[in-house]
């Protein structure tokens, strides 16, 4: 199956496109670039709790998305690993990275009147916590952690929770994200999906096997699916 690849990077809003008045953003793979970071976060905490050896970060990242206990539950690893997982990720934060473009397109996003949310697979505090020493929280009107909905992804919860506290229709939003749980967890709540490939997964066939409604280049593309909302009389 082919799927439709928006590849314009300097793209005004399509006027033929439904208007959209949210946008979802995964965090990891999509806002920031923080898989150095959680490479070696991951193999400190399995070198603390498991033992030596090299720790499965390929297996682990094959997951993002998910809550971190959820990930040690499929890979039938020690849930202890999460405390020092979760020390060595606030203290190497300083490490991770905005992806180029997306400070850019968080701007043109605002100015044309979109509402902005995070659903992430890290808990809240974490998520808001690295947001902020970024610069980039007063963006997202909510931030939204695994820890916050009764069922994280792939499960659809996070994505409704996002639309209800944005006050969006599900037909007037899009998630954008990099792994096949978003994919999953944006069709559960009826939201049109976008795979994002400027952080090329392992397994891109993986990604686009999750069937996303687009595929997406390059942060400045998802503006030619987002025309400025009309202003309200």
């Amino acid at each position: 199956m082919a799927y439709p690849i928006v590849d314009r990077p300097d793209a005004e809003a399509d006027p033929s496109v439904s208007v959209r008045h949210a946008v979802i953003f995964d965090l990891d793979g999509v806002v920031v670039d923080s898989f150095a970071v959680m490479s070696e976060a991951f193999a400190i905490a399995y070198n603390e709790v498991v033992g030596d050896g090299p720790a499965p970060f390929k297996e682990y990242r094959r997951h993002l998305g998910r809550y971190f206990p959820d990930i040690m539950r499929i890979m039938n690893l020690p849930l202890e690993m999460e405390e020092p997982f979760v020390r060595e990720s606030y203290r190497l934060a300083d490490q991770v990275h905005v992806f180029d473009g997306i400070l850019e397109l968080l701007l043109t996003l605002r100015v044309r009147g979109m509402k902005l949310a995070i659903a992430t697979g890290k808990t809240g505090p974490r998520a808001r916590d690295l947001l902020g020493q970024l610069g980039l929280l007063p963006f997202f009107a909510h931030v939204i952690g695994s820890d916050e909905v009764p069922r994280p992804k792939p499960a659809p919860d996070m994505v409704f929770h996002a639309l209800d506290l944005l006050g969006v229709e599900p037909e007037k939003a899009i998630m954008i994200g990099d792994a096949p749980t978003d994919i999953a967890s944006a069709q559960g709540a009826g939201v049109a999906a976008a795979a994002a490939l400027w952080a090329p997964p392992d397994d891109i066939g993986e990604l686009l096997a999750a069937g996303p409604d687009v595929v997406l280049q390059r942060p400045a593309d998802l503006l030619a699916l987002c025309p400025a909302v009309p202003a309200v009389r």
